[in-house]
């Protein structure tokens, strides 16, 4: 199986429209409860908050430069991880997770019940549920899982492989 290389990389203001773009489409393969009304909703409160400008966000560019996935973090909680539906399953969102987990230094993520291979993805890399809510930080009926980084575990343990090429 051959790796895919990702590097992570800012965002400038001339990515912000290339991550509502990817936003919006890894949400409408990912959020399957979300009708369409919230999406559209949701997407302009990004652009009236300048949501992409006031957050932590980092991005992951495949060889050609493109992004194709981005994360953003305050504080010790990873508070988003949109990924571009066609790179799900290469490395983008591991390159992504293993950042926000080493270098930004989360402990913390939440992600939506009804989102469960979202779930999956945060438990592969150490995350236990720690709490639930019955709705999502907009008070709507969207239960949140509260998962926390388990402390027994050391991500990105190096081995032999990976001293490699």
């Amino acid at each position: 199986m051959s790796s895919i290389t990702y590097t992570i990389t800012i965002p400038n203001a001339e990515d912000f429209g290339r991550l509502l773009h990817l936003w919006e489409n890894s949400v409408r393969a990912t959020h399957h409860f979300l009708s369409e009304e919230k999406i559209l909703f949701f997407k302009s409160t990004i652009i009236e908050q300048q949501l992409f400008q006031k957050s932590d966000i980092f991005c992951t560019r495949n060889i050609s430069g493109e992004i194709v996935g981005f994360a953003g973090v305050a504080g010790d909680s990873l508070d988003m991880l949109f990924l571009d539906p066609a790179v799900i399953g290469t490395g983008a969102g591991k390159a992504l997770i293993l950042y926000a987990i080493n270098v930004k230094r989360i402990s913390k993520v939440d992600v939506n019940e009804q989102n469960s291979k979202a779930r999956g993805f945060y438990e592969h890399f150490g995350f236990k549920v720690a709490s639930r809510t019955e709705t999502d930080d907009q008070g709507e009926a969207f239960p949140l899982l509260h998962m926390v980084l388990s402390k027994d575990l050391l991500v990105n343990k190096p081995n032999i492989s990976d001293l490699s090429s």
